[in-house]
């Protein structure tokens, strides 16, 4: 773990321009609501780069993807907002930044974008300022900021995160996910807020379904340790928030009550949704049309992706350090 900076009085900026990647992410996976999270090899590159000149607070180009289309190009930027924040809480005011993006994760569709865009901004401020945030305090940081810390710990650390909140600090831990474990992804051609996901979830839930959503946490921890994938069905089955969020989206429900199939393991809204995922060790086309037909019965079109599962989270370099030469010069991988 690094240790965290002195206080920076003067504002000095030691780095004038650093690139993070960083990868997408699911969360929930079911029954571990708010807990899980996956990282996903689907990755949104963020360069950041001082401008002491410029008038304007950030200024930011999209380098190519149709994701990147809707991305604001100034200081509402999500990425620019997460270094603001962070600079507030560490007592500093950022300079003009300039910001070169390139996404390729789907916008409001279940996979962790926004997360992925706050700890990219929480990293660019600490690496610009030469603060060595903290893993701890970056998801400090990025859970005040997202409002849960599932999808932000897994696009910083990468793997299988479980996370809790508690009042003084997120705990986060993570492990490695087997490589014969793929996830399908279908993503229908709709936007779901995360807002709105949550604003149809009940204020309270009953015992019994508190009980159901608990076993099948411990299930689903106890099957990925003892190497028991076969157990994923049952314990990826939800009583919190799937039932719920499944009336949003025309075709969803159809395809969370898919029945098995061959390599099928288990499905799950992704996050908020509207993406599904599947758990899956081979058949994956099959799986991925049975679920995409869900949505185009309702005339909803998707988007199929196989993805592999990143172990490695966010990673960073500083390209430019102030006084020198350009020239890349690798930080080690995430800010651990």
């Amino acid at each position: 773990m690094m240790k965290r900076a002195a206080p920076d009085h003067n504002n000095r900026t030691n780095s004038t321009a650093v690139e993070i990647r960083l990868p997408a992410s699911t969360s929930n996976l079911g029954a571990g609501f708010d807990c899980f999270g996956l990282a996903l090899k689907l990755y949104i590159t963020i360069r950041a780069t001082v401008l002491p000149s410029s008038r304007a607070a950030c200024r930011v180009r999209t380098i190519s993807g149709e994701e990147n289309a809707t991305l604001p190009r100034a200081a509402e930027n999500l990425i620019y907002r997460a270094m603001a924040y962070t600079a507030k809480r560490e007592g500093v005011t950022l300079p003009p930044i300039r910001l070169a993006v390139h996404n390729e994760i789907p916008i409001t569709r279940g996979l962790g974008g926004s997360a992925a865009a706050i700890v990219g901004g929480i990293n660019a401020f600490g690496l610009l300022h030469d603060r060595r945030l903290t893993d701890d305090q970056i998801l400090r940081y990025a859970t005040e900021f997202e409002g849960h810390p599932d999808n932000v710990a897994a696009t910083l650390l990468g793997g299988f995160v479980v996370t809790c909140t508690t009042l003084e600090k997120v705990i986060a831990l993570r492990r490695s996910w087997p490589l014969e474990l793929k996830i399908v992804v279908v993503s229908p051609a709709m936007q779901l807020e995360t807002k709105l996901a949550r604003l149809a979830l009940p204020r309270l839930v009953s015992h019994a379904d508190a009980v159901h959503n608990l076993q099948r946490t411990a299930l689903f921890n106890a099957a990925l340790s003892e190497n028991r994938p076969d157990l994923f069905w049952e314990a990826m089955k939800d009583r919190l928030h799937q039932a719920k969020r499944q009336t949003l989206v025309p075709g969803l429900a159809e395809a969370l009550a898919l029945p098995r199939i061959p390599g099928l393991l288990g499905l799950a809204l992704s996050g908020g949704g509207p993406s599904v995922l599947a758990i899956a060790n081979e058949n994956f086309d099959e799986i991925g049309q049975r679920i995409a037909d869900c949505f185009h019965r309702r005339s909803v079109p998707t988007v199929v992706r196989r993805l592999d599962v990143d172990n490695d989270g966010c990673q960073t370099r500083v390209l430019r350090a102030a006084g020198r030469q350009a020239h890349p010069n690798p930080v080690s991988g995430s800010t651990r």
